[in-house]
């Protein structure tokens, strides 16, 4: 063979093996879906102060800012919380169904300032002792200007009890905010309850921390979380440290703000804890506090998985602010000593799908464990694993920071499907056995499916569903 033949030889060898490597590489790490759907790239903007979704409603003393929570850890009461400016006034909330007499439950009132900002009258009154499955009426600003509102109980905890939730995350002011938030109030197959995986106001976007963002957007979301309960998971723009301007404590506006029913499931802070609804067993975390072991969130989960009854509560959700599983080059990896800590967890008591926000996108996970690796094994690379959760960033609320557009690649593959737009999600539970997921796109019809997915019950129906998307 000649000099020239042995050259050439080595070249098309050269050439098969990077081939090989080329192909090997993208059938081990290229993962689902990237959309292809295209939206025109515009800025984002929040909406002027004057705008009508901030109006402050007439009459003296009026409440304002209502909202509504889950009140105790099966869905039978509910805290009903509001602002009143001029004055204190009443705390009273007179509640009544079609079938029974008026009722009248008291509250608190709390108050905070925040450099230079001093808050209205906050109250917070929890109503108990509801029935499942009936729809309330209420009436809050007794003495003064009344105003009232209704929800509608959740059934009995058992675990064929259907229920929808929506899904919303890091959803700000912006006029993208409100079409996220119309988009969601107009879907034939809206929620019942949404989950809210955390960042509100971004009132820390502002100068000083500006706590009017805080009135603008309580006023802003009343129109639906005064009617259904908004489920709240604290992210990285509530905690409002600001040691420049003499903020040291941090969470100050958010939890004076919004309670939450935290005693019921035994946590000892509000940014950690559980409810049911439905046959859904809720866990709320807060990637934004301790989490290491023998603190008092790992003690508290630790304690607290154990105790959920898939045979009453056959869904197992947990919702969170940073995510674990993020293919995007925004907060890549933020998640990831949380997802140490905790992971094995998720997979050993088959949570069946965790909700984060924080990366202002959209993404749905593959079921997928990152926990077989030890310090002399070095398996270190997610791999399928139908006893874990499927992951979903739903960060894609609308706020004035915009959309999240870099993403990794090759796409990972854990990554099922990925896109850079605003939106929402529902999960309808259907029964034990079946929920039907799907996300929606701000610039779609109010009923369109951008991605969705049937999901089978780790507990129940434990099969492979990585091949029902749609």
């Amino acid at each position: 063979m000649g000099v020239l033949d042995l050259a050439s030889s080595r070249a098309v060898a050269a050439t098969v093996v990077v081939l090989g490597l080329v192909l090997s590489f993208g059938v081990v790490c290229n993962g689902g879906k990237t959309s292809s759907f295209v939206r025109k790239v515009e800025k984002t903007v929040d909406m002027p102060l004057d705008s009508d979704v901030f109006k402050v409603p007439p009459g003296y003393n009026a409440p304002q800012q209502v909202h509504i929570t889950q009140g105790d850890q099966l869905g039978k009461a509910v805290i009903v919380s509001w602002v009143t400016v001029d004055e204190p006034g009443s705390s009273s909330v007179l509640y009544w169904s079609a079938n029974s007499k008026k009722k009248k439950a008291e509250g608190k009132i709390t108050t905070y300032k925040f450099y230079n900002y001093t808050s209205g009258y906050i109250h917070h009154t929890t109503v108990r002792n509801l029935m499942f499955n009936t729809k309330y009426y209420y009436v809050v600003g007794i003495g003064h200007t009344e105003r009232q509102f209704w929800f509608i109980t959740p059934p009995e905890v058992g675990p064929d009890s259907s229920y929808t939730f929506g899904l919303i995350g890091d959803l700000g002011q912006s006029y993208d905010s409100n079409k996220t938030l119309t988009h969601y109030e107009l879907n034939p197959q809206k929620g019942q309850a949404v989950l809210f995986v955390g960042d509100l106001s971004y009132a820390d976007n502002y100068p000083n921390h500006d706590n009017v963002r805080w009135d603008t957007w309580g006023r802003f979301i009343e129109r639906s979380v005064a009617y259904q309960p908004w489920i709240w998971t604290a992210g990285n723009h509530e905690i409002d440290f600001a040691p420049e301007i003499g903020e040291t404590k941090p969470f100050k506006p958010y939890s004076h703000r919004y309670h939450v029913p935290y005693k019921a499931s035994g946590s000892t802070s509000p940014f950690w804890y559980s409810i049911k609804r439905a046959s859904a067993y809720i866990i709320v975390l807060s990637s934004y506090s301790a989490y290491g072991k023998y603190t008092p969130q790992y003690k508290w989960l630790e304690e607290e998985l154990p105790k959920v009854n898939r045979s009453e509560t056959p869904w197992l959700i947990v919702l969170m602010h940073s995510p674990w599983y993020n293919s995007y080059n925004y907060h890549y990896m933020e998640g990831e000593t949380m997802r140490v800590m905790y992971e094995p967890w998720f997979v050993t008591y088959k949570v069946d799908v965790v909700f984060a926000g924080h990366v202002h996108a959209y993404e749905r996970s593959e079921r997928v464990s990152n926990v077989a690796y030890n310090i002399v094994n070095g398996i270190c690379k997610p791999v399928k694993d139908q006893y874990a959760p499927v992951y979903i960033t739903i960060g894609d609320g609308g706020n004035l920071e915009g959309l999240a557009t870099n993403m990794t690649e090759p796409q990972p593959d854990y990554s099922a499907y990925r896109e850079a737009s605003f939106g929402h999600a529902t999960f309808d539970i259907k029964n034990r056995t079946h929920a039907y997921y799907s996300w929606h796109r701000n610039q779609d019809g109010y009923a369109v499916k951008a991605d969705s997915m049937w999901f089978f019950n780790r507990f129940y129906h434990p099969v492979d569903d990585s091949t029902s998307a749609e």
